[in-house]
């Protein structure tokens, strides 16, 4: 380390807090006693290996600090609902600004959760068309008005001083009353005079008439004067038209004697149609008034799956095509089909996917010959008070889109009311991209621009943020928990920077996750107006790009965990370059590389995706090679998510009978995918779903260590057995914590945070279970150590050794073996994935398992991309297939094969730009892929 770059922790005492945010010996998990100085209102980036300490400074004691400073100046009253925070293990914090976090946490599954409602586009978006919205019948195409009490009120004061008004109402008879009892009702209601065919009469003298006039009868509620300035008579006007909307069922009708009459209604009805006034809910699917009924707001039901009913298209109806048709007792379904299929011209040994349309809805609809798939189902249901008729219907059910709303998720009259020509279902449908443009050049009135002015601005402000983080290919009806993990990220950013705060200070994991280098310009300009506007900006980083683009660098290291937590560099990029000997500086400066590549495996096997078109992918055909590693690539929104997340990936799993997800649209999967035995989805979600599960039981390995320590002389007098170990049930865990070492405080309207357990202090056990020791460790140590602590720890136990050396060989080295998993970013979770597949090894004669990863490079450093793919091929050795989902150009090179999708995101993407080899794509002109691809190999 360059010694220009490290602070003196005596000099940091002399400076400012006003310029500088100050940290002084901080020791959060492996700090070690960290001192350092952060310019204020500049664009950091903190590098580092994973592990090295670099979210431990940036999350754990910037952003703690900075939430704890936000509590703490709240009132004891708040205070109280808030709990107690602890601080960072520092000596002090000075400078510290109002702090934003947005973390590598993976995407939400909340199914009604859209782009729309994640960034508050879509609150916006309902206020704008329940103040403006015009409602447009769809049998005419006329606007659909209604008259207010104002607007009575308005007509009449056109008139002249002193003009005389009569405001009336038609008599709303009940058929069941005669006309003299309803006449008496309403001077028992006070009215005393009615018109009939333009005559007034009053009600007393009809009544002692023992004829009365037949014609249209009116209730006469008033007769008034214009008087434009006495404030009295106006309202005497307005609350007569109010009766009269009221007796008259919603018709008042006006006259002024000699000049004018007119009828008014504040009935919102057109061409025989009643229709809804808009509101707020009338435009949330999130509430029972505007949601779709069929759907809830949900956007799909639960119906019978195709997909599920009929797995292996390639298959015909004689050799068992439809799957719930093959057993025993239900293939008598299919004997009529198959018997008297050629009286009615069906072919019954051609594939599935050959078939026309009239043909796959005749299996279906059924004839007077067989009874077709939906009396199949229907036969179930009704037997489903027996539950093999009920496991066997959940055998094929799914999500289908909802067929009212057409996965919209509003009441189909949500859809009538437009704003410049576009209902709201139309701007969620369109390209991010594209509702930017129409906001941008949207025409409204002057009395509309005034109303909406402030939400056009928020919108706007929205909109163009998520333009700018590159994710204009996206449409806000996009459920979030379909989005990518970088995706994810940059909506959270855009969400961030809507808000347009001052005088912050913004802490980002790896915001460029999932960008492809093409984009990560826009993305810096984003970073760099977010500074610009007075904020502190400080970026976990690895990308090359951004780290050129940051005003200061912040070097962690030297290695990971124990070996990292100290600072090794502070300063700008050319003297990291320069004078740098850390490991981010021999990258950067080529004296490390990532070289792993093993020359192109020869492939011969492959699957074949014939006519994807699901999202934007435009009817495309890919070649997958199998045993080899391929990546899928192409700037974001280009359709690599959706041809392996929404199409390959259901399509093999509903084969294998181990997926449920809907299938995205495509027309046959071919080649060899037969002799894959199981299929594994390796995303960034974390591991396991109670905050319990950590890596050391993910990969099993806690088994054998607790079976070690039952083994103990201490255990076998007191009779504990190795459940007495696990703080997953009860016996030997803290009661208090429930073995979780922390409890979780809930925040209210904040971020919940989690504290130490005050019964065990964090060690999850009761105090008699840690007198068992082994090597004088107790079970609470053993799992407060680190893998690479605990490889040596357990030297010569074969058992725990074998399933902990995958973690290490992929890079995790540093975790601890009981971290908890909501601790792990999404990277690590997906790395701790890996490990505990290359632990279960794999049968190199029987088994074949496709793998398929989700940007696996996510929060890794230059030196953990070599050890990763390491692991890799690891697996592809052992007879598996690997494709990978990534943009990183060190990944890209390794591979055997390439497709890359483009040439652009969204509507302009969706097509192969490109299918071979890394060497060959280089070669492509007007190709962004292979111009990045160019400068990482020469």
């Amino acid at each position: 380390m360059n010694e220009t770059t490290a602070l003196n922790p005596s000099s940091i005492e002399n400076l400012d807090p006003k310029e500088y945010i100050i940290i002084k010996n901080a020791r959060v998990n492996n700090l070690k006693n960290l001192s350092v100085a952060i310019p204020r209102n500049k664009l950091v980036v903190v590098t580092g290996l994973s592990g090295s300490g670099k979210s431990s400074l940036a999350f754990d004691t910037l952003f703690a600090e900075g939430q704890r400073m936000y509590v703490e100046s709240l009132s004891s009253y708040a205070r109280q609902f808030l709990g107690r925070m602890e601080k960072p293990d520092v000596e002090y914090i000075k400078g510290v600004s109002p702090a934003i976090a947005i973390q590598q946490k993976v995407s939400t599954k909340n199914p009604r959760s859209t782009v729309g409602t994640t960034t508050e586009i879509y609150d916006y978006l309902k206020l704008l068309f329940s103040r403006i919205g015009h409602t447009i019948s769809p049998v005419s195409g006329e606007e659909v008005k209604h008259h207010t009490v104002t607007d009575v009120v308005d007509f009449v004061h056109s008139f002249e001083e002193n003009d005389k008004v009569m405001i009336s109402c038609p008599l709303q008879a009940n058929a069941s009353r005669s006309i003299e009892k309803e006449l008496e009702i309403l001077l028992q209601k006070g009215f005393t005079r009615v018109i009939i065919d333009g005559e007034v009469y009053y009600v007393e003298d009809l009544l002692e008439e023992k004829e009365i006039p037949k014609g249209e009868m009116e209730i006469l509620i008033d007769r008034a004067v214009v008087r434009k300035d006495d404030e009295d008579n106006h309202f005497r006007i307005a609350d007569s038209v109010q009766t009269a909307f009221f007796e008259g069922h919603g018709d008042c009708h006006v006259v002024v004697p000699g000049k004018e009459a007119r009828n008014f209604s504040d009935r919102f009805e057109l061409d025989g149609i009643s229709f809804e006034l808009p509101s707020v809910n009338f435009f949330s699917f999130n509430n029972p008034y505007g949601a779709c009924k069929t759907c809830e707001g949900f956007g799909s039901v639960l119906g019978i799956d195709p997909d599920l009913v009929i797995p292996d298209k390639s298959l015909s109806i004689y050799e068992g095509a439809i799957a719930p048709w093959r057993g025993e007792t239900t293939k008598k379904w299919a004997a009529p089909l198959i018997k008297n299929g050629i009286r009615f011209d069906f072919p019954i040994h051609r594939p599935y996917e050959e078939l026309d349309d009239e043909h796959k809805e005749l299996l279906w609809k059924g004839n007077s010959h067989f009874k077709g798939l939906d009396a199949f189902f229907e036969h179930l249901q009704s037997k489903t008070h027996k539950i093999q008729y009920r496991v066997m219907l959940s055998r094929f059910r799914g999500r289908t889109t909802c067929p009212d709303c057409k996965g919209t998720r509003l009441r189909k009259d949500a859809a009538y009311v437009k704003v410049n020509g576009h209902s709201i279902t139309d701007i969620v449908l369109m390209p991010i991209d594209r509702a930017l443009d129409f906001f941008q050049t949207i025409q409204l009135t002057e009395a509309e621009t005034k109303t909406a002015n402030r939400l056009l601005k928020e919108i706007l402000n929205r909109l163009e943020y998520i333009d700018k983080v590159g994710l204009g290919y996206l449409t806000l009806n996009r459920l979030t928990s379909s989005l990518s993990g970088g995706e994810y990220q940059r909506i959270k950013l855009a969400t961030s920077l809507g808000s347009a705060l001052v005088g912050s200070m913004y802490i980002l994991d790896e915001p460029s996750i999932g960008l492809h280098p093409r984009d990560s310009d826009r993305l810096i300009s984003v970073l760099q107006s977010l500074r610009d506007m007075g904020n502190t900006v400080i970026v976990v980083e690895h990308e090359e790009k951004i780290m050129k683009a940051a005003d200061e660098i912040i070097d962690i290291g030297p290695d990971a965990g124990n070996n990292g937590g100290e600072l090794v560099f502070q300063g700008k990029l050319q003297d990291l370059i320069s004078h740098g000997e850390t490991y981010t500086a021999k990258y950067l400066k080529g004296e490390e590389k990532i070289d792993i590549k093993q020359g192109n495996r020869k492939w011969k096997d492959k699957i074949l995706v014939s006519g994807a078109r699901e999202n934007n992918l435009n009817n495309i055909n890919v070649q997958i090679p199998l045993h080899t590693l391929t990546v899928i690539t192409g700037v974001s929104g280009s359709g690599k998510s959706t041809l392996i997340k929404k199409v390959l990936y259901p399509a093999l799993g509903k084969m294998l009978g181990t997926v449920i997800d809907e299938t995205g649209k495509f027309d046959t999967l071919g080649g060899d995918y037969k002799s894959i035995s199981q299929v594994e989805f390796v995303d960034q979600n974390p591991i396991g779903k109670s905050s319990r599960s950590n890596p050391v039981t993910y990969v099993k390995a806690y088994d054998a260590i607790r079976s070690l320590f039952a083994d103990r002389p201490t255990s076998k007098q007191r009779g504990y057995k190795p459940a007495f170990f696990s703080f997953n049930v009860d016996g030997g865990r803290c009661e208090a914590c429930q073995g979780e070492g922390t409890q979780k405080i809930e925040m209210q309207f904040m971020a919940d945070i989690f504290l130490t357990c005050e019964s065990c202090k964090g060690k999850r056990f009761k105090n008699e279970i840690l007198d068992v020791t082994y090597k004088d460790k107790n079970i609470a140590d053993v799992l407060d150590m680190t893998i690479d602590e605990a490889m040596e720890f357990f030297k010569g136990k074969n058992a725990i050794i074998t399933r902990l050396q995958p973690l290490q060989e992929v890079g995790l080295g540093y975790i601890g073996l009981g971290q908890s998993s909501n601790t792990l970013s999404g990277g690590e979770a997906q790395r701790v994935k890996l490990a505990s597949f290359l632990g279960k090894g794999g049968n190199k004669a029987k088994d074949h398992v496709l793998f398929i990863f989700d940007e696996p490079t996510t929060g890794l450093h230059f030196h953990d991309i070599k050890k990763l793919l390491h692991s890799i091929n690891a697996l592809i050795e052992e007879g598996h297939s690997v494709i990978i989902i990534e943009h990183n150009t060190e990944v890209i090179k390794s591979a055997d094969w390439v497709i890359d999708l483009g040439p652009e995101g969204g509507e302009r993407g969706g097509n192969v730009t490109f299918e071979g080899t890394p060497e060959a794509l280089q070669e492509v002109e007007d190709n962004y892929t292979a111009k990045y691809l160019r400068e990482s190999f020469s």
